[in-house]
């Protein structure tokens, strides 16, 4: 089976709208900005994009890490990258989709030593994301605050405007198939056509080596796009809204482990309770008994002093009731948590 990095993760957005759906047909006036909101039921609750999260995510992989971001394309309606993982480590991590369009043959060649190529017959290459995520969504309904203000330094009537705002925690996962990583195939199938000729002669030239229908990347190369991905979480930074409310997106509490498999075995392990965010210990010792044949590493769990305090305790008695079992719980802050699990990361790539 796969192996996974799969991790939880809470924001708090104390004062924030950081992901909006833009002005409402039905509102009383077009100048307003409404947040984003998914619906259960009758209750309403706040949330952020996965698309939006993974934007926060490579962005700070460049401004942290100095990754060379995979150039963008335009043409009419759509845009897409440069699909070339072996030099781009995002288009890697974050998977790609491009049409290769037919070339002109070039008048420089002789039509007898013309030889086609995936670029000049035209075709797909696309790149199942090795790094997978959910949307961040309130684990509380909201009914958001409108906020009313008004533009007044020009001359004549002040101009009004409006938006939206909440106050919550929002809960996310996402997970990293190590087996993944720096491997690029080049099979006639949906999210595994990811090569095509000419990109297999820069591989080459990069120490990628070919095995059967598939290119590796060298070991070293493929560690250190695993280890950056999981090691900028405590440094994402992001979002909408940012001059008015200044929310810091980066996880306040986390969990991460290696997965045998591909289920996130973390996913309902935040509850509400009595109008607040929490962490089901329950749940979360039973998903670890549930699932310990399947975990590769110790449990590690982050929280950032200040939030959820409460709680602290209960993940110490976590903490004393595995200390003498196979699988442990290490918990920390959260930038020693990641620092001390990344280093984890190498045993699994072969």
């Amino acid at each position: 089976m796969a192996k996974n990095v799969i991790g939880f993760m809470l924001v708090d957005a104390p004062h924030s709208a950081l992901n909006n759906a833009g002005s409402d047909v039905g509102e009383r006036t077009d100048n307003i900005v409404k947040v984003k909101l998914i619906r259960r039921g009758k209750d309403s609750y706040p949330y952020v994009s996965g698309q939006a999260v993974r934007y926060w995510w490579r962005d700070t992989l460049q401004s942290k890490f100095e990754w060379k971001l995979s150039p963008i394309e335009r043409k009419e309606k759509i845009a897409f990258t440069a699909a070339n993982p072996v030099e781009y480590a995002d288009d890697d991590i974050f998977g790609y989709m491009r049409a290769l369009k037919k070339d002109k043959k070039s008048e420089e060649k002789n039509k007898k030593e013309y030889v086609k190529d995936k670029t000049e017959e035209g075709g797909t290459v696309t790149r199942l994301s090795p790094l997978k995520n959910s949307p961040l969504i309130s684990v509380i309904s909201q009914i958001p605050t409108n906020d009313f203000g008004v533009m007044a330094r020009h001359e004549g009537n002040p101009v009004p405007y409006e938006h939206e705002f909440y106050s919550t925690v929002l809960k996310g996962i996402f997970s990293l198939d190590l087996d993944r990583v720096g491997i690029f195939y080049g099979k006639e199938k949906t999210g595994y056509k990811n090569m095509y000729s000419k990109l297999e002669e820069i591989a080459k030239e990069k120490g990628a080596e070919k095995d059967g229908d598939r290119w590796v990347m060298p070991k070293d190369v493929r560690i250190k796009r695993a280890k950056e991905a999981i090691a900028v979480l405590p440094y994402i930074s992001g979002g909408a809204k940012q001059t008015p409310h200044l929310t810091d997106v980066s996880p306040k509490f986390l969990v991460l482990a290696v997965l045998d498999g591909g289920n996130h075995i973390f996913m309902n392990i935040a509850k509400e309770d009595n109008r607040e965010t929490t962490i089901s210990i329950d749940a979360l010792k039973e998903v670890i008994n549930d699932y310990s044949d399947c975990l590769l590493t110790n449990i590690y769990i982050g929280r950032r002093e200040g939030f959820m305090d409460e709680i602290d305790e209960k993940i110490k008695g976590l903490v004393k009731e595995y200390e003498n079992k196979e699988k442990k719980i290490i918990y920390k802050s959260i930038n020693e948590v990641v620092k001390d699990f990344v280093e984890e990361i190498p045993k699994f790539i072969k």
